[in-house]
């Protein structure tokens, strides 16, 4: 079970944080939830209850980063541990963890911004930015999952790695939830389907602040990247996005150095934010106007319809880290 990065201990602690919060909150609260009864609130303690799913939702959130990291960057030197570890991330997500491979690796990072990325920020053009911002996942999963499906009919197959982790993924999470909401669909509502709809709007939502606004056409200046060390601390050194674009495969406890030593140069600095309460303040609330990075307001592009990528990766040789599995 060795590590490929030791920083990734910090991942496996994410996710045995969620198993912990989630199976003992879920015990502790059980006597107060009847299957037939009439109540869907905790009749002592609702407060704790409240404040638990909070904490609940945003540790899903950080699962859901993890996974981003890992079909990127395997954590475990063995493909069998990585296989495991994967669905595991699935069961805490709720959805497959090997489905990033598609909307995420292939469409988004190879199609940055264009009518082939299927979560380029275009799509969005509410003239309150803030609604941008909260309806960017409602927006961007019909044509997501379009597209992983059609990923996994047409090109699964001949990616039988992919393909068969893929499919049990998909198999274990519905069995999962299935599971729970027998035992207990109230609890299982509270505490299993909210946080993971949460976590799933979020990781989908942080693609709007890292790109809108950005040049996805220049060499640096196409993401937007957060610094602060106890942002960066909690979401594995995400806030790092323009380093994660040019080395998708550099594992995040990388990101710091090589922000510093090859991005931060050539970067406008307005693409390289302290904080990211303030920012979204700025640009969601307060004025909330929706700027390019150099602070004009921004030209929309015309609407375009969702390009078909699948047709060209079927003829392409796929690599190992473009499906997300380690090399070795």
């Amino acid at each position: 079970m060795k590590l490929r990065y030791l920083a990734d201990r910090r991942s496996l602690g994410v996710l045995a944080l969620y198993y912990g919060l989630f199976l003992g909150t879920w015990v502790y609260f059980l006597p107060q939830f009847s299957v037939w009864g009439f109540e869907l609130w905790p009749r002592e303690q609702g407060w704790l209850f409240l404040a638990t799913m909070v904490v609940l939702g945003f540790v899903n959130f950080m699962v859901a980063i993890t996974i981003h990291n890992s079909v990127h960057c395997p954590v475990f030197v063995d493909r069998n541990w990585n296989r495991a570890h994967r669905i595991l991330l699935t069961l805490a997500f709720g959805a497959p963890a090997s489905g990033y491979v598609p909307g995420h690796n292939l469409s988004h990072h190879k199609h940055l911004q264009t009518a082939k990325d299927n979560t380029r920020t275009y799509k969005m053009r509410f003239r309150w930015n803030l609604l941008n911002q909260m309806l960017f996942f409602f927006v961007m999963i019909p044509g997501i999952l379009r597209t992983e499906g059609r990923f996994a009919k047409e090109i699964g197959p001949s990616k039988p790695n992919w393909y068969n982790q893929y499919r049990l993924e998909v198999w274990l999470s519905w069995i999962w939830k299935i599971l729970f909401v027998i035992w207990n669909w109230k609890l299982a509502i509270w505490l299993l389907i909210i946080p993971n709809l949460y976590a799933v709007w979020g990781i989908f939502g942080t693609n709007f602040w890292q790109h809108d606004g950005c040049d996805e056409n220049h060499p640096y200046n196409h993401s937007r990247n957060f610094t602060g060390k106890v942002f960066n601390f909690l979401v594995c050194n995400n806030g790092y996005h323009g380093a994660h674009h040019m080395r998708p495969a550099l594992h995040w406890s990388l990101y710091p150095a090589f922000h510093r030593e090859h991005i931060a140069p050539h970067l406008h600095p307005n693409l390289d934010q302290k904080s990211l309460i303030i920012y979204l303040w700025k640009s969601l609330i307060f004025p909330g106007r929706r700027l390019d990075y150099l602070g004009n307001p921004l030209a929309v592009p015309s609407k375009m319809e969702d390009q078909d990528w699948v047709i060209e990766a079927r003829n392409k040789d796929l690599s190992a880290e473009d499906m997300g599995q380690s090399a070795t």
